[in-house]
């Protein structure tokens, strides 16, 4: 999978599409300290913005958490944030919230999640996704399979929400 940093990098040029300049610089301001290693103003910078719906701050905090950087390790709180931006389209929320349901970690272990939602990143262009969705596969029923390409259209139809 992806490594940490080369995620957040990537996300940046989303960021500066979607949001005013103000909270650009505040985003750009939390990358900088997190690529030093200063966790706590990343956090201080990126928080305010995931709460205000930046998906790219929310899968930002998804690793923070994920790994332990300036916080407390936290897997339902990765999870927590994960699916806030994977509800948005961020693919690379989608294929780590499938990750956490293929392992089990932050949330009860699923195959049938994991494979939904390393299709949908898939299908939003993802690589990792459709490695995850093909992975998980190969421990699954015919009928888990079905459900879980039943699932991901149902969740496509519905942006992304409640799924």
């Amino acid at each position: 999978m992806k490594h940490t940093i080369t995620s957040i990098v990537l996300g940046i040029s989303l960021l500066i599409g979607s949001v005013g300049v103000g909270s650009a610089q505040d985003f750009q301001k939390g990358l900088t300290a997190y690529r030093s290693g200063d966790y706590a103003t990343a956090l201080r910078e990126w928080r305010p913005l995931a709460e205000k719906g930046n998906r790219v701050a929310q899968y930002n905090l998804g690793l923070m958490y994920d790994n332990g950087q300036g916080v407390v390790q936290d897997y339902k709180e990765a999870v927590k944030w994960y699916r806030k931006s994977a509800e948005q389209g961020n693919a690379s929320a989608q294929v780590k919230l499938g990750l956490k349901y293929g392992i089990g970690v932050g949330v009860i272990q699923d195959n049938v999640y994991a494979h939904m939602w390393g299709n949908i990143a898939a299908s939003n262009g993802n690589a990792d996704g459709g490695e995850l969705r093909d992975l998980v596969a190969k421990v699954m029923t015919h009928a888990q399979i079905a459900e879980a390409q039943k699932l991901a259209r149902e969740c496509i139809r519905k942006k992304y929400k409640g799924c």
